[in-house]
Formats: C-alpha cells, sequence, structure tokens
C-alpha cells in the first residue's frame, strides 16, 4: 500500500515537471521568433563631397591704423565708434588756422621770388640792347681807328663799354637763373603748405568698420605718434586656417583642376554658413605643428564673418560620385577591422568586414563591402552575433511592421 501510493506520488510529480517544462519551451520558442530588437538602416548611394574640416579664424581683409601726420588740436570727428565707412569719407579735422597761415606765407614768398624773376628778365634784356649797342660802337669805332679819324684811346673807352655791358648781361643771366631757382623753392614751399593744410582733413582710406576711438574731441594730436582709431576692411574677408601637411598633397593635386571651394561656419551653427574659395597657400609647413597655413577668401555680404572669431571651416577637395554611405555608428571594430552587422531576407544578420573611407557629418562612406540597398544594424550590435535573427525597431524603440524604409 505504501510502495503504490510512493509510484502514484512520482508519476504525478514527472507530469507536472513535464508540463511546466513545455509551457516554458514554449515559452521561450515565441519569444525567441521575435529576434532581437534592432534598427536598421539602408545602405544609400549618392554623391559624396570629400572635405578637409578644421578650426580656422577670421582675418580682416585688410587693417589700417589712423594717425594724425599734422600736429593740432582736433576739432572735429566725423563718425560713430563702430560705424561702416566709405573710402574718401571725413573721419577726423584738426584745427587747420595755423597751416593756412603757413600756406598763405608760401604763396606770399612765391609771389615775391615771381616778381625777382621778371625784374631779372627785364634787366636781362635792357643790358642786352644795351650790349648790342656798345659792340657796334666799338666796332666802328675800332674802323675809324683803323682810318685814323680817332685816337687809340677813344676806340679803346668804346671796346670797354661794350665789355662792361657784356659782362652785364652774363650777371642778369646768373641774376635769373638765381630767380628761377628761388621761384621752385618757393612754388615747393606752397605745395608742401598745402599738404601740410590737406593733412588737417583726415579721410577713409578704405572700405570699412571703424574701431574704438583712441583720441576724443578737443585733444592735441601730435603727428606721427598716436593711433587715432582702427578701421578694418570687412568685404572681402579672410579665413585663415592650418591643414596638416599629409593633406597638401592632395590640395595642391585638386589646385591645378580649379579653385577649390572653402565653406565657414560659425561654431555654434546660430548662423548661415559662407562660402568662399581657397586663395592662398603658404610657402612653409610649420614644422612645430606638422601645418600649412590656407587662406580662403570670402565676400561676406551679410557681415557674418567677423575678424579674429573662431569658425568651423571645411575645404572641398572634390565630391565622390555614387559612394555607399551608412551612418558611423553601424560600422563596428573588432580585431580583424571593421565589420557591419548586414540584415539577411530571413531577418537574421551575418557579420561582414567592410572597408571605411571619409566620414561626411554622421555618415560614414564604405568603399568596399556593402551594396547599395543593403540592411545593415544602426543599435543593438552588443546582443548579435553572427545567424541571430532580429526584430526592427524605430528611433523611440517601437517594433516596426515589415523592413525599414530607405533613408
Amino acid at each position: 500500500m505504501i510502495r503504490g501510493l510512493f509510484w502514484v506520488g512520482f508519476l504525478l510529480s514527472v507530469l507536472l515537471l513535464n508540463g511546466c517544462t513545455g509551457k516554458g519551451t514554449q515559452a521561450s520558442a515565441r519569444k525567441g521568433e521575435g529576434g532581437v530588437p534592432v534598427t536598421v538602416t539602408t545602405v544609400v548611394q549618392r554623391d559624396v563631397p570629400v572635405d578637409i574640416q578644421v578650426i580656422g579664424n577670421v582675418e580682416a581683409y585688410s587693417t589700417i591704423s589712423v594717425k594724425a601726420q599734422a600736429s593740432g588740436q582736433l576739432t572735429r570727428v566725423s563718425f560713430n565708434e563702430g560705424d561702416y565707412v566709405k573710402k574718401g569719407d571725413l573721419l577726423f579735422t584738426i584745427d587747420p588756422r595755423p597751416f593756412d597761415a603757413q600756406l598763405n606765407q608760401a604763396e606770399a614768398n612765391l609771389a615775391k621770388d615771381q616778381a625777382q624773376l621778371t625784374q631779372a628778365e627785364a634787366n636781362l634784356a635792357r643790358d642786352q640792347a644795351q650790349e648790342k649797342y656798345a659792340q657796334a660802337q666799338a666796332d666802328r669805332y675800332a674802323s675809324l681807328f683803323q682810318q685814323g679819324i680817332i685816337s687809340r684811346e677813344h676806340s679803346e673807352q668804346m671796346r670797354t663799354s661794350a665789355d662792361a655791358f657784356s659782362s652785364a648781361v652774363n650777371a642778369d643771366k646768373a641774376a635769373i637763373q638765381s630767380a628761377r631757382a628761388a621761384v621752385v623753392a618757393a612754388q615747393a614751399a606752397v605745395e608742401n603748405a598745402r599738404v601740410q593744410l590737406g593733412y588737417t582733413t583726415i579721410r577713409s582710406p578704405i572700405d570699412g568698420r571703424t574701431g574704438n576711438l583712441a583720441v576724443k574731441q578737443g585733444n592735441i594730436v601730435t603727428a606721427n605718434a598716436t593711433d587715432l582709431m582702427t578701421i578694418n576692411q570687412v568685404q572681402p574677408i579672410y579665413v585663415t586656417f592650418a591643414v596638416p601637411e599629409a593633406n597638401l598633397p592632395a590640395v595642391k593635386r585638386y589646385m591645378s583642376r580649379g579653385k577649390l571651394m572653402v565653406m565657414a561656419a560659425p561654431q555654434d551653427a546660430s548662423s548661415g554658413q559662407e562660402t568662399g574659395v581657397l586663395t592662398f597657400v603658404d610657402n612653409t609647413v610649420d614644422p612645430s605643428t606638422g601645418t600649412i597655413k590656407l587662406k580662403g577668401t570670402f565676400m561676406n555680404r551679410d557681415r557674418r564673418l567677423w575678424p579674429g572669431e573662431f569658425i568651423r571651416v571645411a575645404l572641398r577637395l572634390t565630391t565622390q560620385p555614387n559612394a555607399l554611405v551608412v551612418p558611423n555608428q553601424a560600422v563596428q571594430t573588432g580585431q580583424e577591422g571593421s565589420y557591419v552587422y548586414v540584415v539577411k531576407p530571413d531577418r537574421t544578420v551575418e557579420s561582414r568586414p567592410v572597408i571605411a573611407g571619409v566620414r561626411v557629418d554622421q555618415d560614414l562612406v564604405i568603399d568596399r563591402g556593402l551594396a547599395a540597398g543593403e540592411t545593415v544594424v544602426t543599435e543593438g550590435h552588443l546582443r548579435l552575433a553572427p545567424g541571430s535573427r532580429v526584430q526592427f525597431r524605430d528611433a523611440s524603440g517601437a517594433p516596426l511592421r515589415g523592413r525599414p524604409r530607405k533613408q
């Protein structure tokens, strides 16, 4: 009786255990049918720009330090700090009265020297006429002396008088040369006085934006001593940046085919991107950093680029046509190199080695290993192994029905 009860209990325990095991197996099977949840995307084919991305610095196209070239009182400032000015606009006025007086004096000296020159020329004309008459008299008296009509003394007196007039003519010519030199000197003095007077009005030499005013109206300024203000030309404008020397051969190669485009944008990306062209490659690689300096020229029509600011720069070398592109996170790195998980039609995955190319924003170009239209895993790699079955989900983690759309 006891033995019978034992065997009955044993059989019941076995049946209960088998029932529990069967239910667990069925649940596990149902769970396995869903697969590992992953996020996937489709390999797309498109033209991809090949860029060198660095941080650059904006540099004014031209910087002018405005200084006074004449000493005196600063009587007027004709702009406000930070104004945009055009070439030739009036900036400063220095008291012109002392320079007006100097100009008037120089002009008076010029008039005096010109009068003296006129007088010297008149003296020359007079003495030349007297010389001519005296020379004719001397010749006539010499002829009379030869005929014995007059004495030698009279003949020699006329000759002496003629020689005196000749000397006077030579003196007049020398006086004229001296007077002409004096006129030239006086004219130079007048021009210098006019130049000095012109320095009392200071005009903008370029189009640009004015900076901080160093000397206020009413102060005394000294010629060539103090910077009054600085003007930066911002249209066009330079963007200076450095690239590794390893990129120099590619830059030179693509430059030989045409102008290279340079894109610049503020680091906070709050403003739009500006586009310019590469206009300068330095002639020396910096040995301390292993980089070479380049410059791009931008028209900066909207004045978004500001001298001195740091910006993100992309130098476009070329465009790679029909490149295969996947998100960066799709490419994993293992002991044998880079690989991706490719989803096969039966929703199992295979690990496929790939050769990655250039990086474009958040995407990566695949040079070898994938084909356009294939589906690759972008999230969920840690739970995968070759042959694992997967379940598609969207970015929020919700399951997807069917295959994901092409991106």
